[in-house]
């Protein structure tokens, strides 16, 4: 369950199951939504699992386990993956040093197999791990305007800068720890943490006091991330090697070893991947490039096969509709190098090869760029 859905199901709010726990899919009309985040600010409450680990050893013990270093000062973060022998991603992760803990936020479907392998991994090691899912409310806060909303609500402290640093404060007398993203949706956010018996009041805080926030829900989150180029666990990161989804951000290619390392060193070597992750364009060859809802040919799924004449070269990943763009977008792996920006591709729906084009990423420029965006080495 969510912890405000009392105050979801006020705004018009549909649920839904993601990876075991319930969230919001969206409020009804997800597109304009969508544009009111692109255009002002929007707040969602995230579906994280989130794990704390303490203890002296605390650093060690997490920084040995995965790809990117492990901030030892209070009130920083990193985004980092845990792998499997083949380099391919179990999980993606945030990680905070909170002073005396340390907390990871996960996918919710990944955070009980990460607390089970991590306690298996514990030897001599001064390290505590838990599930602490159910203490926590977290609510995203993302748009241009996101700075700003921020300020108007927070007490005893400013809005926090770089990238997934953080600061404590309050917001009307519940407490507080506000983070600053790393741009998923290509604009300015941020990421408010409270105790959980805190997020109805924080929730209602964000959306109508100080600077009034628009409530948005998952299926607004895939749309703008895609529009912004971020990969996301649940569709393109699964089981991928981190160098084929370009996201580098969650690598450090000079830290000692940890699982699936040589793997992600011997990629790295060989210069560039065999597939790479591109946008693609589906809107004028569907008719709804200006929102024409009798579409001249079907609108691929995920997993349909992206093809060059006979031959198939890749698979999308995810397709959505753009609030911003107006018509069906779409992301997924070709083999690198097969197709350049701005050429012509096809699709392949319901026996139908449709055309399309490759797109450029981010599909759309916002008011922060997304450190996710895929990059590869050359």
């Amino acid at each position: 369950m969510t912890l405000v859905s009392g105050a979801h199901t006020d705004h018009g709010a549909v649920f839904v199951e993601r990876g075991g726990r319930e969230v919001v899919e969206q409020y009804g009309r997800p597109q304009s939504v969508g544009r009111a985040v692109r255009n002002g600010v929007g707040t969602i409450e995230m579906g994280y699992g989130i794990a704390v680990v303490s203890g002296d050893d605390r650093v060690a013990f997490v920084d040995n386990a995965v790809s990117n270093r492990v901030p030892e000062r209070d009130g920083e973060g990193v985004y980092a993956l845990l792998l499997d022998p083949q380099g391919g991603i179990e999980t993606d992760m945030y990680v905070y040093n909170a002073g005396e803990r340390l907390l990871v936020f996960t996918p919710p479907d990944r955070i009980d197999p990460l607390v089970s392998e991590w306690r298996e991994n514990v030897f001599i090691q001064d390290v505590e791990i838990r599930d602490a899912s159910g203490e926590f409310g977290v609510f995203g806060v993302h748009g241009p305007t996101a700075t700003e909303k921020i300020a108007s609500v927070l007490n005893g402290a400013g809005a926090p800068e770089p990238a997934l640093t953080f600061v404590r404060g309050t917001m009307v007398d519940a407490g507080v720890t506000v983070i600053a993203s790393d741009a998923p949706l290509g604009e300015e956010g941020y990421e408010v943490v409270c105790a959980a018996e805190e997020a109805p009041r924080v929730f209602d805080t964000l959306l109508t006091r100080g600077l009034n926030s628009a409530p948005f829900g998952y299926r607004s989150w895939d749309a703008l991330t895609a529009e912004a180029g971020t990969p996301l666990f649940e569709y393109e990161l699964r089981g991928r090697i981190p160098n084929v989804a370009g996201i580098r951000n969650a690598l450090d290619f000079e830290k000692g070893c940890y699982v699936g390392q040589e793997v992600v060193s011997r990629v790295e070597n060989q210069g560039r991947p065999s597939r790479q992750l591109i946008g693609i364009d589906l809107s004028e060859s569907t008719g709804k490039s200006k929102g024409d809802e009798d579409a001249d040919a079907p609108i691929p799924s995920t997993g349909a096969a992206i093809v060059d004449g006979d031959a198939a070269i890749g698979e999308l990943t995810r397709v959505v509709e753009s609030p911003t763009l107006g018509g069906p977008i779409a992301l997924g792996f070709v083999e690198y190098g097969a197709i350049e920006p701005g050429a012509p591709l096809a699709v392949r729906a319901e026996g139908v090869d449709v055309p399309a084009t490759r797109a450029e990423l981010p599909f759309h420029e916002g008011s922060a760029g997304s450190s996710r965006l895929p990059r590869y080495s050359e």
